[in-house]
């Protein structure tokens, strides 16, 4: 559901092309680089807030329901969190991007997010691929702090927007990942089990409707969102957790942050749970195909009613993304809004522009691990710096502003530092 330059049909089609049928949980065998060939290598951008930041990882079960596309057994989801620190990672203490069996299967030829990113199969170590935490610290003291939730674009996996979240954990937010399973190209379990996408097969049914495949998606996700909040009102009574994080947790200060299906799921999770204070949408449509009578699209509630909290729209040069007025979803929810809201487009962007596909894919084809084509189709030509640069200060701008009540005005109106960014009031 995110606004690519192919319709989420087309990608998903392509992906079951690419992929085949996806497994059932268990292990995943490392890939090996192709003939010969040494594996590609990549690094995230360094988080730019005053913390050292930390991270921990979650397993919950929610006993009362069950992924609808995968029946049978209680839902099951991984959160991270990532959280201001005492003493910066070094060497390595740093935590890793994704866990081993995770990371073997996102390189391999059976992943979705090769499907959706076009990286050669076998070519990167992802597992090699460091953050810029610690594992298991104690959390900083020093009082509650704002939470942010991140949810990720339509198969990617929770850490596919590290950069973002570390750079948000490093000024001073507790911000917490979602994998939505089954959904997600793998979620690693503890002990190493994989919950690989359903997607491929799903996709391989005749007379699949694709519309309904995608509001159960979207279902299933809000109703993840609004399980972890639950979760995270009784996380005090959790010892597994480090020390001082469940204490820093401020549940009265609640944003959320989505990229794609991730925008969509943080905007109608929002106008559902009135928890959440305030939203961003990075580049999600707000449409399913359907019949709705507007424009041959079905229209959610969150666009049909609008918010009446504050909310920020970051689209992209795709081709069928950029101004609010392009699609109906967007255009729809600002009509019907009451809340403070902007909208953002980056020049020389595409999708993947707002995830870490922009600062790591360039350096995978650098080694030879992407091709020319697929870089510019998932990140256009903007230069991985600025996209990082503009991506964290708008979505920090807009969390102190609405969160902390900080205002550096920079959401005001245009702005002469990111000359990139066209805004709309």
């Amino acid at each position: 559901m995110g606004r690519r330059g192919r319709a989420v049909a087309a990608v998903l089609l392509a992906a079951t092309a690419a992929l085949g049928v996806a497994g059932a949980p268990g292990a995943v065998a490392a890939p090996e680089a192709t003939g010969g060939q040494r594996q590609a290598t990549a690094w995230l951008p360094r988080p730019t807030g005053p913390y050292p930041i930390g991270t921990t990882s979650l397993h919950l079960t929610d006993q009362d329901r069950e992924y609808p596309l995968k029946p049978g057994k209680p839902r099951e989801l991984m959160i991270s969190f990532w959280y201001p620190t005492a003493r910066p990672a070094t060497g390595g203490d740093r935590a890793r991007y994704m866990e081993p069996a995770a990371a073997a299967h996102f390189g391999s030829a059976e992943s979705v997010g090769r499907a959706n990113y076009g990286f050669e199969a076998g070519r990167t170590d992802w597992a090699d691929v460091r953050t810029h935490a610690r594992a298991d610290a104690p959390a900083l003291p020093g009082g509650k702090r704002p939470v942010v939730l991140y949810s990720p674009g339509l198969g990617d996996p929770r850490t596919w927007g590290t950069a973002l979240v570390e750079d948000l954990a490093s000024r001073g937010y507790v911000v917490v990942t979602v994998d939505h399973t089954w959904e997600a190209s793998e979620v690693q379990f503890p002990g190493g089990d994989l919950a690989t996408s359903v997607f491929p097969e799903l996709m391989g049914k005749p007379d699949l409707d694709i519309g309904a495949v995608l509001r159960t998606s979207l279902q299933t996700r809000v109703d993840d969102t609004r399980f972890v909040l639950d979760r995270l009102a009784g996380l005090r009574r959790d010892r597994s957790l480090p020390a001082g994080l469940a204490d820093s947790l401020d549940l009265d200060r609640i944003g959320m942050v989505g990229h794609s299906a991730g925008g969509f799921t943080a905007l109608q999770t929002m106008h559902d749970d009135p928890r959440i204070a305030a939203g961003i949408n990075l580049d999600g449509q707000l449409h399913f195909p359907g019949p709705d009578g507007r424009n041959g699209v079905f229209l959610p509630s969150v666009a049909k009613d609008g918010l009446d909290r504050p909310f920020l729209l970051m689209g992209t040069r795709s081709d069928d993304s950029g101004s609010y007025h392009q699609q109906p979803g967007w255009d729809a929810l600002w009509q019907h809004s009451t809340g403070w809201h902007a909208d953002l487009t980056m020049d020389g962007s595409r999708h993947g522009s707002y995830t870490d596909a922009q600062s790591l894919l360039p350096q995978l084809a650098r080694q030879g691990a992407v091709s020319p084509e697929k870089l510019a189709e998932d990140v256009g030509d903007v230069r991985p710096d600025r996209a990082e640069l503009a991506t964290r200060s708008y979505v920090a701008s807009f969390f102190d502003r609405w969160l902390r009540g900080h205002d550096d005005h920079l959401l005001d109106g245009p702005s002469a530092r990111f000359p990139e960014m066209v805004y709309e009031r």
